[in-house]
């Protein structure tokens, strides 16, 4: 059988274009060895055998980036066009640049602006390290070298402002955070994170605040 795949270059990453009868095999689970990592995509249904990939070894990241690209073009292929469109078109959302004379002054406070810069300053950090965590394949407990980045560059489509909404992967209502751990767990085969966990709330925080200025729609598809 041979393989047909074409490279197209993209604001953060490569999508890798598999020839039909790879893709369907691939989704099917039809690899050289049943010993091959297997994860599942996007849509909660389908799986995808990595090939080459075995329990315990991560992929270089070149190689992780191609098989994230293969996982977006399964789900293209079990979503169809319109929605994969639609996938391609969302840019990361830029911060809101409301003019000084429309901004909506706070409510009184009696803390100071030392105060406010101390909590921007810890909030930053929060940040930052959700960021760190979100480019890394190991240290989520990502055990096959796929990295949040490699299918979500900059936050995109995660559209953390519409949850809590019905989540058919987990078949229940889902928060952001249940989202990114079944990411984790699937993608990545890595293990669920504690609610609490430190590192899947700094991720939540920093996804978060790739969508500042957009409005909450809990609940839309």
């Amino acid at each position: 059988m041979e393989h047909s795949i074409l490279k197209r270059a993209t604001a953060g990453f490569s999508f890798v274009l598999l020839g039909a009868l790879a893709l369907a095999g691939a989704v099917r689970g039809d690899s050289g060895t049943s010993k091959d990592v297997t994860v599942t995509l996007c849509d909660g249904e389908s799986a995808m055998a990595i090939p080459g990939l075995k329990p315990g070894e991560i992929l270089p990241r070149e190689r992780a980036q191609e098989v994230a690209g293969e996982m977006l073009q399964a789900w293209r292929a079990s979503q169809g066009e319109e929605r994969w469109a639609l996938w391609r078109s969302e840019a990361p959302a830029a911060p809101s640049q409301a003019s000084p004379a429309a901004a909506v002054p706070g409510q009184p406070t009696k803390f100071t602006a030392r105060d406010q810069m101390l909590w921007k300053r810890e909030q930053d950090k929060w940040i930052a390290e959700g960021y760190k965590l979100y480019h890394s394949p190991t240290d989520l407990g990502g055990t096959t070298g796929v990295s949040c980045d490699m299918c979500h560059p900059d936050g995109s489509n995660t559209h953390p402002e519409t949850y809590p909404k019905y989540q058919v992967q987990l078949k229940k209502t889902a928060l952001l955070r249940d989202m990114i751990n079944w990411c984790i767990q699937n993608p990545e085969k890595g293990k669920l994170l504690p609610e609490d966990d430190p590192r899947l709330r700094a991720v939540e925080a920093y996804i978060l605040s790739t969508r500042k200025g957009v409005a909450l729609e809990p609940g839309k598809h």
